[in-house]
């Protein structure tokens, strides 16, 4: 068999694979220099080519061979950013047994979280991550996320038309669903057999009194209020925002806390009688305690949706693409929606589960119960109007 580069030691290969791993020039060069010095015994690493064409190849090759970046070398993972908990551990695994490519998984708990990372570090290094609907629209007009190339997603086709193509990301130039829901009134009908609720102007009744449990979340509390008086919960003039304010003051009597951790497990076990609370939670909630009820107020309730998107500057795009598409995919779309306990976006995957959750109207309203309600926004500069009536609220609560 004929050898391919003569006899060059092996050991000028071995240091070849340590150089390529040194991260500073002084390292790099310290292996070439010894590439080409003489060995003690005065013979030469090189001295068997026959022509300095062959020694021109060879330090060509071992040039190539050293300089590839790093970010090249580690190709072969993906990088997610993900909320705490809203991904099965074994979706992550079958997706580099199917691929080979490894996750790197790290997880925030906050929209405002995932923000201020990226906006601190927007070579942090992520590929994939999920923002809300609100913080797609902020991150874009911020320039932060990367326009997707959809030919690269072919399993877009199996997403609900209907959460497509939303103000907050006109014809999904940068997102697509992850998980969506609502926020609405969750009522136990063991205390309140006879009441009937179809409004949140409803919640200001004295019989609520010290029984309302509200997310711990300004935008979500506010929606509340500015859909009672006739608003849309992505409101922005200050006037409403005002009156909006002075409602939510008027409720404070019936608020008895503010909690969005647990809220599942509160209601569960009846520490709160009434409140509102998001859909997931209620399903959860509604299984253990049958007494449990989800309305969807006729003003409308608040839409949300987290979405994946990819960040400005993901250093690994390809496999990028590749982790979105396999999430798209109709038996990995239903198992994340199974076992997160939300609303998946997926058609597909929808048609896949049992009936009894493709029928539930807590996980999957019709739009008769949707009629009026809003996706959230992006609020821009109105925001720090929102934070200020919020805070003024919970001192006075």
């Amino acid at each position: 068999m004929k050898k391919s580069i003569c006899h060059l030691p092996l050991k000028l290969l071995h240091n070849a694979v340590i150089a390529r791993s040194a991260t500073t020039k002084q390292s790099r060069k310290k292996f070439l220099d010894s590439a080409v010095k003489p060995r003690n015994d005065g013979s030469r690493l090189l001295r068997c080519a026959r022509n300095d064409g062959l020694i021109k190849f060879l330090i060509l090759f071992l040039f190539s061979f050293l300089f590839i970046p790093i970010s090249v070398q580690a190709a072969n993972v993906v990088n997610v950013y993900n909320w705490s908990g809203y991904i099965p551990e074994k979706v992550l695994q079958l997706f580099t047994k199917q691929t080979g490519i490894t996750v790197n998984y790290s997880t925030f708990d906050s929209n405002q979280e995932l923000y201020a990372k990226l906006k601190a570090s927007p070579n942090a290094g992520y590929d994939v991550i999920v923002p809300s609907a609100n913080f797609v629209t902020k991150m874009r007009d911020q320039h932060m996320l990367q326009p997707l190339d959809k030919s690269k997603i072919p399993n877009l086709k199996n997403l609900n038309p209907w959460l497509m193509n939303r103000s907050f990301d006109p014809h999904n130039r940068y997102s697509i669903p992850y998980l969506w829901g609502t926020t609405a009134i969750i009522i136990n009908t063991k205390y309140y057999p006879h009441v009937d609720i179809t409004s949140w102007q409803q919640l200001w009744n004295k019989k609520f009194r010290d029984q309302l449990l509200l997310l711990n979340s300004a935008r979500e509390v506010f929606a509340v209020a500015l859909k009672s008086l006739g608003y849309s919960l992505n409101d922005t003039n200050p006037q409403h925002l005002r009156q909006a304010y002075q409602k939510l003051i008027k409720l404070l009597p019936n608020i008895k806390l503010f909690n969005g951790e647990a809220s599942q497990t509160i209601f569960m076990d009846e520490d709160a009688m009434i409140g509102i609370i998001l859909n997931g939670d209620a399903y959860l909630a509604q299984q253990q305690n049958p007494n449990l009820r989800y309305i969807f107020p006729r003003e409308g309730v608040n839409i949300w949706i987290d979405n994946i998107a990819i960040p400005k500057n993901a250093p690994h795009l390809k496999n990028a693409y590749r982790f979105i598409n396999f999430l798209l995919q109709p038996k990995i779309a239903k198992m994340i929606a199974l076992d997160m306990h939300y609303s998946s976006p997926n058609l597909a995957a929808i048609r896949l589960m049992p009936k009894n959750i493709r029928d539930n109207h807590i996980l999957y309203p019709t739009k008769a119960e949707l009629k009026h309600s809003e996706f959230q926004r992006d609020v821009g500069a109105a925001n720090h109007l929102y934070q200020h009536y919020w805070a003024l609220l919970k001192i006075n609560g």
